[in-house]
């Protein structure tokens, strides 16, 4: 016996408050619709309960979630309006409301003295919430590259500006915004860019955008539409770029690096008219490229009529002297700019900028209109107010001094662990490579051992185009050449991961 068959009322057909109610009981077992009848009882009896002015919309609500959960299932025959309004103490017309809406509806279905049934039509499951956003893994130690550590973010920093915000802000800007972004969070950053990146940061040609992801696909579809369907790529350089572009219906042409950074004879030689460069602090390798190519790559886009999308991802983390100007600054025409929070604050506030040459403005702005008719006005006028403030610029003291001292603690590890160790790019940025000795390889079974140990590395091999090439041949004979990560790490995960790996290595049979 059901906990619902043990109550011994039996409601009225009347629909005023529930308090007033008696409580209803299920058919008799006698009943041919007993086993239906109850199964809708037990449903449904929240909804009888709910208050008079919902109790309509809430019976309908739970009738239709039971369909299409199957707990209803295809082919069922329902107790007549009068059986259930009577089982639920509620009045038939609003059952017999519920059965002609959601046989309207496709969820019902019923016939002239056939009685109401379970329709069909429904195939929809239970719906499941998934969380498919990448997380740290279970390892022991996980030292892949490009994660900022979240904890700094400045909480209350930034509740402080949201209350001013929501204090100040007028009502008409929570009206759709100009694509483009709000002006005084373009004027706040045109200020901050010239000031700490030196760009020619003019507030008319800057768009706040949901990151660097999507200013580079914004100038995806630009160039594309402008016939360039080929868009250069470092090689190695950031996984992403393929997938972004490609989604713009562009494609990436892969293009060597040298000592100096992007090689120029091999960008001439293919034919394209863009391509995408991290000149501050080249991602992989760490290579900040020199005056002399900069020079020269200005010269390449000028000579083809072409463009330099500069991807500034980590530009503001220079730990020996201050940063590199951006290259944007010595051509505003033929670079595209764009920087985001991702690293200094955090990557899910999704919130970044891209400064364009005039001759794109018009249509990159147009087609950010059409993608997303433009950023949050709200999370606009938080970031302008935390940036008037002063409070970025403290927070990237904040994270500089951080991630300086966990970098000298990654390199002082390897230095201990790993003598021999050639760790270069350490002047900027997030990440470090590390060649390590020939004694150490070959890189396969290193990285299996590691692995085994619970410490998560990432190659350099695994950042070029040519991987299955580089990992069936080159990382033998090249040794162990690692892209290590090191700004989510304390300084004591980081001396213990770099442990675990010497452990791991050290403990392989001869």
């Amino acid at each position: 016996m059901t906990p619902s068959e043990t109550n011994p009322g039996r409601g009225t057909a009347g629909d005023g408050p529930s308090g007033h109610d008696k409580p209803p009981t299920p058919p008799a077992a006698s009943d041919p619709q007993s086993h239906v009848g109850s199964a809708a009882w037990e449903l449904l009896l929240p909804a009888a309960s709910a208050p008079a002015r919902a109790r309509g919309r809430s019976l309908q609500a739970a009738l239709r979630e039971a369909v299409r959960s199957g707990r209803l299932a295809p082919g069922t025959r329902l107790p007549s309006s009068r059986d259930l309004a009577s089982d639920l103490g509620v009045s038939r017309g609003l059952v017999t409301e519920a059965y002609e809406q959601l046989t309207a509806e496709g969820y019902l279905r019923s016939g002239r003295g056939a009685g109401t049934w379970v329709g069909g039509a429904v195939r929809a499951a239970r719906p499941r919430a998934r969380d498919l956003a990448p997380r740290s893994t279970d390892a022991r130690a996980d030292f892949v590259p490009g994660t900022p550590d979240t904890s700094l973010f400045p909480r209350a920093a930034w509740v402080s500006a949201q209350r001013g915000v929501l204090a100040e802000m007028p009502h008409d800007e929570l009206g759709y915004p100009d694509p483009r972004g709000l002006p005084r969070l373009r004027t706040a950053l045109a200020e901050l860019l010239a000031r700490r990146r030196g760009v020619v940061a003019d507030p008319e040609r800057i768009v706040v955008v949901s990151g660097v992801a999507q200013a580079t696909t914004l100038l995806g579809f630009v160039l594309h539409a402008r016939g360039m369907p080929e868009v250069g790529v470092e090689d190695p350089g950031s996984p992403q770029h393929d997938a972004l572009y490609a989604a713009a219906g562009a494609t990436t042409v892969p293009l060597p690096l040298d000592d100096g950074g992007l090689a120029i004879g091999p960008l001439y030689e293919s034919g394209v008219r863009s391509v995408v460069t991290t000149p501050a602090h080249q991602f992989p390798t760490g290579i900040a490229y020199s005056a002399e190519r900069r020079a020269e790559l200005l010269d390449w886009a000028r000579s083809v009529d072409g463009f330099v999308l500069e991807d500034d991802y980590d530009g503001d983390f220079r730990y020996d002297r201050a940063p590199v100007g951006a290259l944007q600054g010595l051509d505003p025409e033929r670079v595209a700019y764009a920087g985001s929070v991702s690293k200094s604050l955090a990557p899910g506030l999704r919130l970044g900028w891209l400064l364009v040459p005039e001759s794109l403005a018009e249509d990159v702005v147009e087609r950010k209109r059409t993608m997303d008719l433009g950023h949050p006005s709200l999370d606009q006028a938080l970031f302008a107010r935390f940036l008037e403030r002063g409070d970025y610029d403290r927070q990237l003291r904040r994270c500089q001094r951080a991630y300086r001292e966990r970098r000298d603690a990654l390199v002082a590890a390897l230095e201990e662990h790993f003598p021999g160790a050639e760790v270069t790019g350490i002047a900027a940025g997030l990440h470090v490579i590390a060649a390590l000795p020939e004694r150490y390889g070959p890189q396969e079974r290193f990285l299996t051992r590691v692995t085994a140990a619970g410490v998560v590395v990432r190659a350099l091999t695994d950042y070029t185009h040519a991987r299955a090439h580089a990992r069936a041949g080159d990382s033998r004979q090249e040794g162990v050449r690692l892209v290590l990560g090191y700004a989510h790490l304390s300084p004591a995960r980081i001396r213990a991961g770099v442990r675990l790996m010497a452990e791991a290595i050290a403990a392989r049979p001869r």
